[in-house]
């Protein structure tokens, strides 16, 4: 990652957005129902409790435990119970039992969170003196943690999502999203396009302020004329290819798409359902007819290729999505691009635990570029790279075409 540090003067900054950042993810789950805090319908989706805990082990581990003098852990267990994947920072839960964590309780995690938190505030109020050993590494690790956090409030939202919209009651929460999701035109009856300049182009985070060290070496890459859609596929335009068959039809599809479509029984995008003849959606609204102008949204990799080709387009590459990025609204969806998440020239992995962060997982997934509803606000930016493998939806993503 890349970051600036701020001023020893400013430090009361990193306390308010430490605050900031803490208490939304609190808020996120400020309605939820302690049974809600414990389900992980699949392996992808963590509980809530989970997240609560790991982000505050991430405080934890990465800045008390190292830098904090006298600092005793809140829980020996802790670090085996929330950590995610550091392999350099020992054993752990495997991702699939999750969910079999009855223990610690929901008031457990919380108390660990307010353990941490007041830690933390002493720590920060201290944080002033430059003279503090590991002054700039501290403030490049306060940096990801605070993006980390931001992250795992996405992951948050959309692991919720796929709780409640599994289960068989559908129940509405009343849950804080950025204010993005506004309806649009088919693109289809109104097609819009822009067609950035052909050639070399610049790639990459330059600049002041954070990065995650993906988006990091900068590089020339050349492209070809394109151009490429304003505006997103939206439910109406996916209805279109439901309805002339697209499902069924193993022309559309790449060959392991489509053994993902009929080995799952693919047949609508998810959280799509119909019943009585017409489509409903779950939302944390409840089930609701399905806005056909708005923007499509849960969909694998491998049904925006599929469309694409249906439709006779493509999906961008991320580099062709990031030059026009300037030129589209790209505030709604996590958009598919046609790009395999590789390093790019230089890629070098930070030192320590740090290190596997990114980069160990830079093979069999696919870059998505933009933003959506459940993303923090001030989390985004043109360079940033998302990245799934092509069978995931679960998160709020979207189509874009191009030509």
């Amino acid at each position: 990652m890349q970051t600036t540090a701020l001023p020893p003067t400013a430090a009361t900054l990193y306390t308010q957005r430490y605050r900031h950042i803490r208490s939304r993810t609190a808020d996120i789950c400020r309605d939820l129902l302690t049974e809600d805090y414990v389900v992980q319908p699949v392996a992808d989706v963590s509980p809530p409790k989970w997240h609560l805990g790991h982000t505050t082990w991430f405080f934890e581990t990465f800045i008390l435990s190292a830098y904090a003098t006298g600092y005793r852990v809140f829980s020996e267990d802790y670090s085996f119970v929330f950590n995610s994947y550091y392999e350099s920072l020992g054993k752990r839960v495997l991702r699939v039992d999750r969910g079999n964590l009855t223990r610690p309780t929901v008031q457990d995690v919380y108390r660990y969170r307010a353990h941490v938190d007041e830690h933390m505030a002493a720590f920060l109020e201290g944080f002033e003196s430059q003279d503090l050993p590991g002054h700039d590494e501290i403030a490049e690790l306060l940096e990801l943690g605070f993006n980390h956090e931001q992250q795992h409030q996405e992951l948050l939202v959309t692991d919720i999502k796929y709780i409640l919209g599994h289960n068989p009651l559908f129940p509405a929460l009343e849950i804080s999203l950025a204010n993005r999701d506004i309806a649009q035109n088919s693109m289809f009856q109104k097609a819009q396009t822009c067609a950035p300049p052909a050639g070399v182009h610049e790639i990459g985070f330059k600049g002041k302020g954070f990065c995650f060290d993906n988006e990091l070496g900068v590089h020339k890459v050349y492209l070809n004329p394109y151009s490429i859609h304003t505006q997103l596929v939206s439910n109406g335009d996916f209805l279109e290819f439901m309805e002339a068959g697209g499902y069924g039809n193993f022309a559309h599809w790449l060959a392991d798409g489509w053994e993902w479509v009929k080995t799952n029984q693919i047949t609508a995008p998810l959280y799509w359902h119909k019943m009585d003849g017409q489509w409903w959606n779950y939302t944390f609204g409840g089930l609701q007819p399905v806005d056909m102008s708005a923007p499509l949204c849960h969909v694998s990799y491998y049904e925006a290729d599929a469309f694409a080709r249906w439709k006779g387009g493509r999906l961008p590459t991320e580099f062709e999505w990031e030059v026009a990025a300037r030129q589209l609204d790209w505030g709604r969806r996590w958009e598919w691009t046609n790009s395999a998440y590789l390093p790019y020239p230089g890629f070098t992995k930070a030192a320590g635990a740090v290190g596997e962060y990114n980069g160990k997982f830079m093979i069999n997934q696919m870059v998505l570029r933009g933003v959506s509803e459940a993303t923090a606000d001030g989390h985004s930016r043109a360079t940033y790279r998302n990245f799934f493998q092509p069978d995931k939806r679960w998160q709020y993503t979207g189509i874009r075409l191009a030509e």
